[in-house]
């Protein structure tokens, strides 16, 4: 039988719009398809970069929807044409992840998939492939792998993984058995996690064979894996997909892997977690991106966009401009400024979280022209 690592394959998700970092993140121009590091690449293609060296280019499978298989197969030329899934209506995570590891199995029977979001920051990129490693030689030996991130911060935007026993697994000397997952916390909760330094966060990462995976998806709704595993049948047929997606997709359940595996998983013993000593961070607010801009220095002003006019004095914060306009600051702390043709944001970092907010409003109030 071939190593472990030769048999895994990467998987993307690259679905959500990214709502609290509109009007710069839209549903025909999500977040994943924006370069908001300044590095020159998108986080779609900084995803592929990291994982292409470790599962090979032919091997990393890409999940999104119909809208957007152009710009994807625009950011990454080399995505080979069968491993583009495209969903024909959002269904969450557990549909996403699900219906790659189905289709990847009938493919390679003892194939090991890992998926990781196409949104996310990761510096330290060589450590972050070895924790990878590490999880792909725990989902060898039959768990369900995440990789969470020590804190920094109590941070209460994200999920915790609480670590239990260490793990005796061969290749994988950091692994832990997880003893659950935590919801999003109060801020009190979340100082006690980070003071007891036996909670990760929930970077959304997960690694397992895909036939294990199946199982855990079938113990929590037997219903939904039938569903997703007759999708993977006719999936690799041109004749018999699409009337399959048209009969199955509108009835499949849309929930996030956290509740319908890791959860599950974890109460049963079935969870294993590797600690990642990487650079990490979702990017989920404007707050987060003039973090990583501004090195977490607040009295500095971040500002993205080509030919940005800005002129700024005694501020700090962030502007991202796609207007061409000049956009001035006077005297303004930790400001949120984001002037597109169409649509002008203004806030504080304080309340970046609070973008959401604006995109339900303007969903309910039909203005769909601007998200």
């Amino acid at each position: 039988m071939s190593s472990p690592l030769e048999r895994f394959y990467g998987v993307i998700p690259a679905g959500g719009v990214g709502s609290r970092l509109w009007p710069l993140s839209r549903a025909d121009a999500p977040k994943f398809l924006h370069d908001l590091t300044g590095s020159g690449r998108t986080l779609l293609r900084g995803t592929w970069e990291r994982l292409a060296p470790l599962a090979g280019p032919e091997r990393v499978m890409v999940v999104t929807g119909r809208a957007h298989r152009a710009a994807v197969e625009a950011q990454i030329p080399e995505l080979v044409d069968r491993n583009v899934v495209l969903e024909a209506a959002p269904r969450d995570s557990t549909v996403a992840i699900g219906l790659a590891a189905a289709i990847l199995v009938r493919r390679e029977p003892d194939v090991i998939v890992g998926s990781f979001a196409a949104d996310h920051v990761i510096t330290d990129e060589d450590v972050f492939r070895a924790a990878v490693v590490q999880a792909i030689s725990v989902a060898d030996a039959g768990y369900i792998a995440t990789i969470g991130i020590h804190p920094t911060e109590p941070a209460i935007g994200f999920g915790y993984i609480h670590c239990g026993s260490a793990l005796a697994v061969e290749g994988a000397g950091d692994a832990l058995l997880v003893e659950s997952f935590v919801e999003k916390p109060d801020l009190a909760t979340a100082q006690r996690y980070l003071a007891d330094g036996a909670h990760l966060w929930n970077a959304g990462m997960f690694i397992a064979r895909a036939d294990r995976l199946l199982e855990e998806i079938g113990r929590f709704d037997p219903v939904l894996r039938a569903q997703l595993e007759e999708l993977a049948a006719a999936w690799d047929d041109p004749a018999a997909r699409g009337p399959a997606v048209d009969r199955l997709w509108p009835a499949l359940r849309k929930i996030a892997i956290d509740y319908a595996v890791a959860e599950p998983a974890a109460a049963q013993g079935r969870l294993a977690v590797i600690p990642g000593r990487f650079g990490w961070d979702d990017v989920g607010d404007f707050a987060s991106v003039a973090k990583l801009h501004s090195g977490g220095r607040a009295s500095e002003l971040s500002i993205l966009g080509e030919n940005a006019r800005v002129l700024a004095d005694a501020s700090s914060g962030i502007v991202v401009s796609q207007s061409g306009r000049i956009v001035s600051l006077i005297g303004v702390r930790d400001i949120v400024v984001v002037d597109t043709p169409d649509a002008l944001l203004v806030t504080t970092t304080a309340n970046a979280q609070r973008v959401k907010n604006v995109v339900d409003a303007l969903k309910l109030s039909g203005r769909d022209e601007v998200l």
